[in-house]
């Protein structure tokens, strides 16, 4: 029998699809570009191969092509009777992800690696902060992430997928001298792989290291093609190493070329939180508002996002409406994310509308209103989802508020109780308290 990549059996017959789909899952992994393809070619040596459909259709949804992606796991649904089981507990495991039942799908998702560990396939739904776990808005969800790639470690041994994951893992839950070695050893085995470097960076950042994330990024963000779907996110980490380290020009010539919305090569959301990130952590950190950027993104975002669900993109989308003082419809969202987590259907729960209404009160000048809202939320970032360098913007939020409120005790306090290691947070006038 045929089997895929991690040994796996597959139920195709056709090596020509096998070979595609091992591709297709390889480049979809590695965040390269040719997945879609890949899964073509799988697909059209046999239209019936599940796994090749569902496997389109995680790539599409990333990409923000909804509807397309609901048309591609129906496809993987109606050619699924008969399938192994572990191809059909996969398929139905994507469609609880897609169906946005998340507990049923994470008690899922430990019931399928149970059987089998080695699905990497089903396992990258939830490997990052971003995923199934992340996303779920609980309470020590990054240390749930970083048992269970402790748990899978040796299945995988020194596959360097699984390390770069494991690594960012680690890094999250606050395990530095663990992440070390296993990001060295995957960046090192497999050079051609996006989220290798998303780990080192993110590693680098948990350090303290800006200027080791830099000279590395420097080095290999040239090797990955422009309309790979992490270019623009990796471009974001590398304006955020030159906010940190002073290099202002160099970070606002990185946004225009890489994150702004005409150059960005990820997916709606992608786009949303790294330019509304990018652009309010600049102003935080001293430099001017760029309001046509913000128009536009503000523009973009109601446009492609228009209801909330995902706590981290939604509180880029909430920047964007504060700003440009949308306020009324700012109000509905927040009312409608509200009343979504009354009945248990928004995952962070009332966490964010209260994180909103903190932002907004920043955003127009009431710095205490926007201490006072902030501050009894410390703590539950993780509810958004999302890594600790992008729930950094929060802190600095807060750190600014305040010092421009006069108040620079507090602004102490914050600063002596940040997770140590940790690079900075780029917030003018901080020099004078820190």
């Amino acid at each position: 029998m045929l089997a895929d990549r991690y040994d796996l059996p597959l139920s195709t017959t056709s090596a020509a699809a096998r070979d595609a789909y091992v591709e297709g899952c390889d480049r979809a992994l590695t965040f390269y570009p040719g997945a879609l393809e890949a899964y073509d070619r799988a697909l059209a040596a046999d239209p019936a191969f599940a796994l090749a459909h569902a496997g389109k259709a995680q790539v599409l949804l990333r990409e923000g092509k909804v509807p397309d992606a609901r048309a591609a796991l129906a496809s993987a649904g109606k050619v699924a009777a008969g399938l192994p089981a572990r191809e059909a507990s996969h398929i139905a495991f994507l469609e609880l992800v897609f169906a946005g039942k998340t507990d049923a799908a994470i008690a899922a998702l430990h019931e399928h690696l149970a059987t089998w560990p080695r699905d990497a396939v089903v396992l990258s739904t939830a490997a990052n902060p971003n995923g199934l776990i992340g996303a779920s808005g609980r309470l020590g969800q990054k240390h749930a992430i970083a048992v269970l790639m402790d748990g899978l470690a040796p299945k995988y041994g020194d596959d360097p997928w699984f390390l770069a994951h494991h690594a960012m893992a680690l890094s999250e839950d606050g395990q530095l001298a663990a992440a070390r070695p296993k990001i060295e050893r995957a960046v090192a085995m497999k050079s051609d792989n996006a989220h290798g470097a998303h780990g080192f960076a993110h590693v680098c950042y948990e350090s303290g290291e800006p200027d080791t994330a830099r000279a590395y990024l420097s080095d290999w963000l040239p090797t990955y093609p422009r309309d790979g779907f992490f270019h623009g996110h990796l471009s974001w980490h590398f304006t955020l190493i030159e906010l940190l380290t002073g290099r202002w020009d160099d970070a606002l010539q990185r946004y225009r070329d890489a994150i702004a919305l005409d150059r960005h090569s990820g997916g709606p959301q992608q786009r949303i939180s790294d330019g509304a990130a990018f652009l309010w952590r600049s102003e935080l950190a001293g430099h001017p508002r760029d309001a046509a950027a913000w128009r536009a993104l503000h523009g973009y975002a109601k446009e492609a996002l228009p209801q909330p669900g995902n706590g981290l993109y939604d509180l880029h989308v909430i920047l964007a409406m504060a700003v440009m003082g949308d306020d009324a419809p700012l109000e509905a969202r927040l009312q409608r994310m509200e009343a979504l987590a009354r009945e248990g259907r928004y995952p962070s729960g009332s966490y964010l509308p209260s994180l909103a209404r903190g932002l907004s009160a920043f955003e127009r000048g009431d710095f205490g209103g926007a201490i006072e809202a902030l501050v009894p939320l410390i703590g539950q970032n993780e509810r958004i989802g999302g890594s600790r360098a992008q729930h950094d913007l929060i802190e600095a939020t807060l750190l600014k508020a305040c010092l421009d409120a006069g108040r620079p005790e507090e602004a102490q306090r914050l600063l002596a109780a940040r997770r140590p290691g940790a690079s900075g947070v780029p917030v003018k006038g901080m020099t004078a308290v820190h």
